[in-house]
């Protein structure tokens, strides 16, 4: 599961200021409280290179006529005004790509009257060379523009399922404050193998953090099987140990569906946690999962280590033995943080582990939120890029 952190590594680094509500929310465009991590900042780089993209034809219908004022009559820019429609053809709408090849045509037909050649053979040739590609670039426009609308519309569709499996919770639940977030490592998926939700219920705030086996679009099958699991058994159970086993129920249910290497080698690895009613702790059931930490007020980094290891859900077969809930204070102030393997094994150039426990230590964080957007961007920071594997984030504060 990739390397940790020593239970109480001190690292002697000087205590970080909270980041400000405003420059926080400046970097994350929103409250932050989402699931699609970096997904919105790279639709923003997209539409700045679009943007600079569509200017490209109006360059070039300056460049044409700059250069066919300037080179000898034997020379002509014709490449560069055929090109301009064909450019806009993809980016622009019907009526902008007809403007350009207009403008193109307009600006040619303008230098060869003033030139006194409008009418010859060479003359007329250049202008039905730009008017032809003129029409290709609408027939290529229309052919986009229906691509794009169907592509938008699954797209839509695409992002609705997604998010019904894996939905943003709320800033507030059961009286502490939350915040998820989620990194895919498939390029334009929202959501992949791991997993997250919280939930309040009758025996007190249940979460559950997990990192099915595989990664991307094939594994959202087996992360709504975990989910649904868990939104039913964390309401009914009387136990975070009974939670565990319902969920171990439900994937050997969902295995005996599978067919080949996944049938038998499917296996989630799962960290639940609980908060019950009027007590001050967390017990936590650990099924092979990256252990929690607890960032107290005061920037200590506690790592919440099983008593007893665990084999993952889902591989029920190789043993039996009943889950053990391990119990340890959440005083008022402090963060509980969940998170998958994406987290610990993001590594640098070097190969060098991304620690959260020593990074953390000595660090205070007013709010769920900015911790998982620190997070975020210090593994993007680390890796010189995106995470390299699916990165599920749960922080929950006590206030």
């Amino acid at each position: 599961m990739g390397k940790r952190g020593d239970a109480e590594r001190e690292t002697g680094r000087p205590a970080a200021e909270e980041p400000s509500a405003e420059g926080a929310s400046a970097r994350r465009g929103g409250n932050g409280r989402t699931p699609l991590g970096n997904y919105k900042s790279d639709r923003r780089t997209a539409s700045r290179s679009r943007a600079l993209v569509q200017l490209l034809p109006a360059v070039l219908i300056v460049a044409g006529v700059i250069f066919d004022e300037a080179a000898p009559p034997r020379f002509n820019a014709s490449p560069l005004y055929a090109a301009a429609p064909l450019i806009a053809a993809p980016f622009f709408s019907l009526l902008g790509t007809v403007a350009t090849g207009a403008v193109a045509l307009a600006a040619v037909s303008l230098l060869q009257w003033q030139a006194g050649t409008l009418g010859e053979v060479d003359s007329t040739t250049e202008l039905l060379t730009i008017l032809t590609c003129g029409l290709l670039a609408v027939l290529s426009n229309r052919v986009v523009s229906r691509s794009g609308e169907e592509l938008a519309t699954a797209r839509n569709i695409a992002e609705a399922a997604q998010r019904a499996v894996l939905p943003i919770p709320a800033e507030r639940i059961g009286g502490f404050d939350v915040a998820a977030r989620y990194e895919a490592a498939q390029a334009d998926a929202l959501i992949g193998g791991d997993l997250y939700a919280v939930q309040e219920t009758p025996h007190g705030v249940r979460l559950l953090v997990g990192d099915v086996r595989g990664k991307g679009l094939g594994a959202v099958e087996a992360v709504a099987v975990v989910i649904g699991a868990f939104r039913e058994a964390a309401e009914q159970e009387s136990s975070l140990e009974m939670v565990a086993q319902r969920l171990e129920r439900a994937l050997a249910r969902e295995g005996v569906r599978r067919e080949g290497l996944d049938q038998f080698e499917g296996f989630t690895t799962a960290l639940l946690a609980e908060i019950p009613p009027g007590q001050s702790v967390v017990r936590t059931v650990n099924r092979g999962h990256p252990e929690p930490l607890l960032l107290d007020r005061d920037g200590r980094v506690r790592v919440l280590v099983p008593a007893q290891p665990a084999l993952p859900l889902g591989m029920g077969d190789l043993g039996a033995w009943p889950d053990r809930s391990d119990t340890a204070p959440f005083p008022s102030g402090a963060i509980l943080l969940l998170f998958t393997d994406g987290l610990t094994e993001a590594r640098d150039r070097r190969g060098v582990f991304y620690d959260p426990a020593a990074r953390l230590t000595g660090r205070r964080f007013g709010a769920p939120d900015h911790l998982l957007e620190t997070l975020s961007e210090e593994v993007r920071v680390h890796t010189g890029g995106g995470p390299q594997d699916d990165m599920a984030l749960l922080a929950l504060r006590r206030p």
